[in-house]
């Protein structure tokens, strides 16, 4: 079963996809955790998408989407995969349809987790406060920006799903483990 995870950034997309591996064997495909790894590693990507991602802009469709495929053609990801972060576009989700299409892979489910934006702020503001401020996104200046553009590049998405009858939604206001229970009832349905 292949799903995608959707909502803005600090909205617990990658909690409640760390959870669905652990319970469901799925894999995780976080498009920024393979961007992170990219910079980690120092290669001529990581350095690009560093240097976009720390002015909280998006990276290019280009990029997302070979990484994504090369990952979606992988062994590992035979039995399904969780989306978390992309797409981000209209036109990526209409480029991943088409890839999955040629790859003869289905996508099952679009959940969006539904949070109160000012929630969104204290959340990051502890992220960063646990692991340190290891990651360069984690602060209120960039928080804000990166909202900006999801309302005006990502949240258009959701209708497109919602035409396909993909779009179920959860409240991410609730617990994580909440969460995680409506997102197990969707996939059960």
């Amino acid at each position: 079963m292949n799903i995608i995870l959707f909502g803005p950034p600090g909205a617990g997309k990658g909690t409640q996809a760390e959870k669905l591996v652990a319970d469901k064997g799925m894999v995780q495909l976080s498009t920024g955790d393979m961007l992170r790894a990219a910079i980690a590693a120092g290669t001529e990507l990581g350095l690009k998408a560093k240097e976009i991602i720390d002015r909280g802009d998006l990276v290019s469709d280009d990029i997302m989407v070979g990484m994504i495929q090369e990952r979606m053609a992988s062994d590992e990801a035979q039995s399904g995969v969780i989306l978390d972060g992309f797409p981000r576009t209209v036109a990526q989700a209409e480029a991943l349809d088409k890839m999955m299409t040629d790859m003869g892979i289905d996508l099952a489910h679009v959940v969006e987790i539904k949070v109160d934006e000012a929630a969104l702020f204290a959340r990051i503001e502890k992220r960063a406060a646990e692991t340190g401020g290891e990651r360069s996104d984690d602060n209120a200046d960039v928080l804000a920006k990166r909202l900006k553009v999801y309302h005006e590049n990502t949240a258009p998405v959701l209708p497109y799903y919602e035409a396909q009858g993909k779009l179920k939604t959860v409240n991410g206001m609730d617990s994580i483990d909440e969460v995680s229970q409506q997102i197990n009832e969707i996939l059960a349905s």
